[in-house]
């Protein structure tokens, strides 16, 4: 089969790895790609935001299968755009409408209540609301959770302790456009407290196969402290998700949310994110994205034996995809981010990478933010590097990972060294 696959970051080079793996494989091409995924594959220079160009590649080299990475090219409604022009082509990303459950945090949370989805309760407000935004911040106890509806990059979460820190940061969000657009419209949420875990469904919107759980590591410094990332590690499996708590969230998040897209009609092939807490041995959803999350999707993918090009090629056959069975490793694995000097505010770019050439099997890297200039392998963003390593335990795998991040080099690299240390049994 020939597959196009959509992105640059380290989710799509771990896709691509994966892709690779499969005899039902005949070409990979991967738009725009990095200097990793070019070794699986052919990197692609389209603009994926020009939707027609994205068209004429697909008929020009017969692809079968697309499988678009990031949420932005998703909430534009690549979907809708192609799937008309194009009926026989499998399209691993949902709908511009099943979108909305990550475009819109009022949308999905609108439909969690319509769907009696256990989640935090909110108010929503819109720029002319602020008056009464900042009346309901004065209702509630710190801390203060405030969300951009919108699409933010991962930025759009803020988390106060201090309730005048909470009205400036909401001033900024609504009135000064601190997200763009994003922030035209904020949500207010109560704050949950517990354990958070990542769990991903492949869906056709009318039956799903649970993917491996992982836990993601968002704050730049070690002990979870200072600002968020895009995600600076993350583990698999997530040992509190047993198997009685998994049944719940399969019971009381995963089936309703399916039903709830039967229901609405809603088109849905491919991932779904379900960003979910403990609370209370209770789980509780925080957000919905409609694609695999990075850098999760680096130790959910090593830890899946099946074929992923046979699983995405029957997705559109109600029967056959039911009858699949998704085959899951009892290993371990773990990834540890590799970051630019500065991220996330500004960082430096451009730096030579070493140390790169691996032979050892229980370890990968995928790159995220690289590119390749003359005959070099250099930083191209802010998180570059994802050390991925497998091990019997969690405590091999990151031992594994961090083993193998002491032969990379380029200047000014950082990453964190507490990564699953938190899941390692004192």
């Amino acid at each position: 089969m020939n597959i196009l696959l959509l992105g640059s970051g380290g989710r799509e080079h771990a896709i691509a790895w994966k892709l690779s793996t499969s005899k039902k494989l005949k070409k990979l091409f991967i738009a725009p790609g990095n200097a990793g995924t070019n070794n699986l594959g052919t990197n692609i220079n389209l603009n994926t935001k020009k939707f027609s160009s994205i068209g004429s590649f697909i008929l020009k080299e017969k692809i079968n299968i697309l499988i678009v990475g990031p949420e932005n090219i998703i909430v534009e409604g690549i979907y809708d755009y192609l799937k008309p022009k194009f009926p026989n082509l499998t399209i691993i990303a949902p709908s511009k409408k099943a979108s909305l459950l990550e475009g819109s945090k009022r949308f999905a949370k609108e439909f969690m209540e319509k769907y009696k989805i256990p989640t935090a309760k909110y108010a929503s407000f819109k720029k002319n609301q602020f008056k009464q935004a900042v009346n309901y911040l004065k209702s509630i106890k710190a801390p203060y959770v405030l969300k951009a509806n919108g699409l933010a990059a991962g930025k759009g979460v803020v988390i106060l302790q201090n309730k005048l820190e909470a009205e400036k940061e909401l001033k900024e969000m609504l009135i000064d456009n601190k997200f763009g657009a994003a922030s035209d419209e904020v949500l207010i949420e109560e704050f949950l407290s517990g354990i958070e875990l990542s769990v991903f469904v492949l869906t056709n919107g009318i039956d799903y196969k649970i993917l491996p759980t992982a836990k993601d590591y968002k704050r730049i410094g070690e002990g979870d402290t200072g600002l968020n990332t895009g995600g600076m590690g993350s583990v698999s499996p997530v040992p509190f998700a047993n198997k009685a708590f998994m049944q719940k969230i399969e019971n009381l998040i995963i089936k309703p949310t399916i039903e709830g897209l039967k229901k609405e009609n809603i088109k849905y092939y491919g991932f779904i994110f379900l960003g979910l807490i403990k609370v209370n041995n209770e789980p509780k959803v925080i957000e919905y994205n409609v694609r695999l999350g990075d850098p999760e999707t680096q130790v959910v993918l090593p830890r899946i034996k099946s074929d992923l090009v046979n699983l995405f090629s029957k997705i559109e056959d109600e029967h056959a995809f039911k009858l699949e069975k998704l085959e899951i490793s009892a290993k371990c694995c773990s990834t540890v981010i590799l970051s630019s000097k500065g991220y996330p505010e500004k960082y430096t770019t451009g730096q030579s990478i070493s140390g790169l050439n691996t032979s050892e099997a229980q370890n990968i890297i995928f790159h995220a933010g690289t590119k390749k200039e003359n005959n070099k392998i250099i930083t191209n963003g802010g998180r570059v590097l994802a050390v991925s390593s497998l091990g019997k335990s969690i405590k091999q795998a990151t031992q594994n990972s961090y083993k193998r991040i002491k032969a990379i080099h380029f200047d000014g690299v950082y990453y964190r060294k507490d990564i699953g240390l938190d899941l390692i049994p004192k």
